[in-house]
């Protein structure tokens, strides 16, 4: 039996199979290369995702929130609400159009935007708000969109970790202006690379067009500025092949995941950290237990009165009259007593949580 050492399970794979590699080869035997009918067949069929909005395939879910912002006039002056927590691509998005970035904390159940927090954190200058779809879970658009609308923002999803997910019936990327999709080879679906924009707009789903072609409808036509953002129809023809089989791998990612909760979870709850107490070197925690994990330094009585005992020799000497006084330190040292960082924060009911690495205070 190969141990799980021997062969340790990988945190994304990218799915290459036989029909991806066909689909791939078909198109480069075919000549035709670049963007073609492939991209378009791969925008309707992705349509059917996000609720039959028009859908426009880029080369990247980066590329696929810059034209989206873009295409929305969002610029110099503006500012867009950003989760705190997300990957780079959602604020470097909105600093490549050279709009600024406002971080709103998120909530400890989604890892998505905290609503109140976003409220809190519109200003004059806000044009809109980006909610992040993180591990496939939606953000709370069912809050986010009102506080959206009361204050007249613009709402860009980023979905580009989250196709296929819902919240109460609607798709992701079909809440806002438009929604935005990465098919990058560790996200649930891949095309190789690329990304895609959801609108349900047909006037901005035209300006993306233009946006991702040099500005041109018709060739050598250029209407405005653009940029070549295209995708090719290799990454469409692959990207066919796994949109057809994304929903059965939802449902099946559902099942493990359902599997390692009631198995795994039941046996040895991961800690979860709570507030870091003041004036210590470690978190305390809480397990599934109930119990509640405590700084693991000092290990023994032993070892904090010795270091007691210690600490007070350095620190005390007698007077010539017999008094205890403190000695001065020398100029550039310092006496005071170094304290060791935890050999462990583990939590005893958890043998094999991460090891922390705060620094004493």
């Amino acid at each position: 039996m190969t141990s799980i050492n021997e062969q340790p399970i990988p945190a994304a794979r990218p799915v290459i199979g036989e029909d991806e590699i066909e689909a791939a080869v078909r198109v480069l035997r075919s000549g035709r290369v670049v963007q073609g009918p492939e991209v378009a067949a791969f925008e309707e069929g992705f349509s059917r995702l996000v609720d039959g909005r028009h859908c426009v395939a880029v080369n990247s879910g980066t590329s696929a929130l810059q034209l989206l912002l873009l295409a929305l006039g969002i610029g110099p002056g503006d500012e867009v609400i950003v989760p705190s927590f997300s990957f780079a691509a959602s604020a470097n998005a909105v600093r490549l159009v050279g709009a600024d970035v406002v971080f709103a904390d998120i909530e400890p159940g989604s890892f998505g935007l905290d609503p109140a927090a976003v409220e809190a954190a519109i200003t004059p200058r806000t044009a809109a708000i980006m909610p992040v779809h993180l591990y496939g879970h939606p953000a709370a658009m069912d809050k986010i969109m009102p506080i959206a609308e009361k204050h007249k923002l613009a709402v860009v999803e980023d979905a580009c970790q989250a196709h296929a997910a819902a919240l109460n019936g609607t798709p992701v990327g079909a809440f806002g202006a438009g929604g935005t999709f990465s098919f990058y080879p560790t996200k649930n679906m891949h095309s190789l690379e690329g990304g895609m924009v959801s609108t349900g707009d047909a006037e901005l789903a035209r300006t993306l067009r233009l946006l991702r072609n040099q500005g041109m409808e018709q060739r050598y036509a250029n209407e405005i500025v653009g940029a070549n953002m295209r995708m090719t129809d290799v990454n469409a023809a692959v990207g066919r092949v796994q949109l057809a089989k994304v929903e059965g791998w939802t449902e099946q990612r559902r099942a493990n995941a359902a599997y390692f909760d009631a198995n795994i979870t039941a046996r040895a709850s991961p800690c979860r950290r709570s507030p870091r107490a003041p004036g210590t070197s470690t978190t305390s925690t809480r397990c599934g237990s109930g119990a509640t994990g405590t700084p693991r330094w000092p290990s023994s009585p032993r070892r904090a009165s010795a270091t007691r005992s210690t600490t007070r020799r350095r620190s005390t000497a007698s007077s010539p009259t017999g008094s205890r006084t403190r000695r001065r330190a020398a100029p550039g040292t310092c006496r005071r007593p170094r304290r060791r960082p935890p050999r462990s924060s583990r939590c005893p009911c958890t043998p094999r949580s991460p090891r922390t690495t705060w620094s004493a205070s």
